[in-house]
């Protein structure tokens, strides 16, 4: 309540200077103060004041065209200069960067920071990798620090996830409980993922899901975190992911787990898929909200298909009436039923028993005579036979449910 209060108060300290000759934001503080005010109201964003996203906005755009309107005198305080490009660093337009820089006759702009900024933002930062490692000891503890730090860190997550990590690391450590914490904390979460380190991956996640569940933000780190459990289970542990769950309120961690369900039943995962719908289900006592119960169904259903319950598997698909899906889970159910019946399907006979007259010793005695090792051995080699083939139609079944639920995705995109 409080922190919305001073949201109101700051929105109303900056508003009455908008300028009504300009028909749009516009502001007579200088950059440097508008920044300062950006940087809280994005602060209390990722902390969970969505409220203030609206001020976001504005604030972005009265930045921005207080820069472009600006007298180029303002710039020689290097605050403002500094302001700038941080505000460019935040979200701002990178074509007001290019409008500075045509007009910046007297030098007010780092010149490294601009090569850096503009080579960034056209997809071109490995070529100023170098140059901003080596000017981040002179900005580290400037306002630009953390901002150049998670830029450093974005150009070395695909080449060096573990150069990419002190970058990270130290951006989030120079700015705690900010939106560059925020964003480093996502960001070495992926460099994690690359280097197939669960253990220490699940350190970065509590971290985030303590610190920033609630950020508008935080839909990315729950498709990294579904992502995450089912590409690792066995590392991952059933108890890692309750862990987990359980930072997060009932309706989100419910939300998870079905991903997690529909994931790892397109697999083949059997134990991770049941273990998930079975937390969700088991979470709708304490939501209340029973609306999820046929994706639980669906996503069970689906886990049972390449596994020895296919016979309730296809009970449990053929219960859920069309009303209760979407067109997309509709189509998925209606192939995993398909897939399911032509594994229960009786096989038509292929030959006929062998008669008496196949005995070699004409008295029908020949395998009853056998002995029980070869019994036992002809069963077992049978089994072989007959499990490569039951092996490589689950494997299609899998194969045919995740192209058909790829091609969904494609459609509703």
């Amino acid at each position: 309540m409080m922190k919305a209060t001073r949201i109101a108060v700051l929105f109303l300290g900056i508003s009455w200077l908008a300028s009504a000759s300009y028909g749009y934001a516009q502001s007579d503080l200088p950059p440097a103060k508008i920044l300062r005010s950006l940087q809280f109201v994005q602060d209390s964003v990722v902390m969970g004041d969505h409220s203030a996203r609206d001020m976001q906005k504005y604030l972005l755009e009265t930045i921005d065209t207080t820069l472009r309107t600006a007298d180029a005198s303002i710039f020689e305080d290097s605050r403002n200069a500094d302001a700038a490009l941080a505000y460019i660093m935040s979200g701002g337009n990178p074509q007001t960067l290019d409008y500075l820089v045509a007009r910046d006759v007297q030098g007010h702009f780092d010149s490294r920071v601009i090569n850096i900024l503009q080579k960034y933002f056209n997809g071109r930062g490995v070529q100023v990798e170098k140059i901003i490692t080596d000017i981040l000891p002179e900005y580290r503890n400037g306002v630009l620090g953390p901002y150049l730090m998670l830029i450093a860190g974005n150009i070395a997550v695909t080449r060096d996830p573990a150069a990419s990590l002190v970058f990270f690391d130290d951006a989030r450590l120079t700015a705690p409980g900010t939106i560059i914490e925020e964003a480093a904390l996502r960001r070495s979460i992926i460099a994690m993922i690359q280097m197939k380190q669960p253990d220490k991956t699940l350190q970065y996640v509590r971290k985030y899901a303590v610190r920033f569940l609630h950020s508008p933000y935080a839909s990315q780190f729950a498709d990294l975190f579904v992502g995450f459990v089912v590409e690792s289970f066995g590392a991952v542990s059933k108890e890692n992911i309750v862990e987990i769950a359980d930072l997060m309120d009932p309706k989100r961690a419910e939300e998870i787990y079905l991903r997690i369900a529909r994931q790892a039943s397109l697999r083949g995962q059997v134990e991770l898929a049941r273990f998930a719908t079975d937390e969700a289900e088991g979470l709708t006592s304490k939501t209340g909200d029973t609306s999820r119960m046929p994706l639980s169904k669906l996503y069970s259903g689906l886990a049972g298909v390449p596994s020895d319950a296919v016979h309730s598997a296809t009970d449990t698909l053929a219960s859920i009436p069309n009303d209760e899906l979407s067109p997309r889970d509709i189509a998925l159910r209606d192939a995993a039923k398909t897939i399911a019946e032509q594994i229960v399907r009786v096989p038509a006979a292929s030959g006929s028993p062998p008669s008496q007259g196949d005995d070699p010793a004409g008295d029908g005695k020949t395998v009853l005579s056998a002995s029980n090792d070869d019994v036992d051995a002809q069963k077992q080699s049978g089994q072989v036979v007959a499990g490569a083939p039951l092996r490589e139609f689950f494997d299609k079944s899998r194969a045919r449910l995740n192209e058909i639920d790829s091609l969904l995705e494609q459609e509703e995109r």
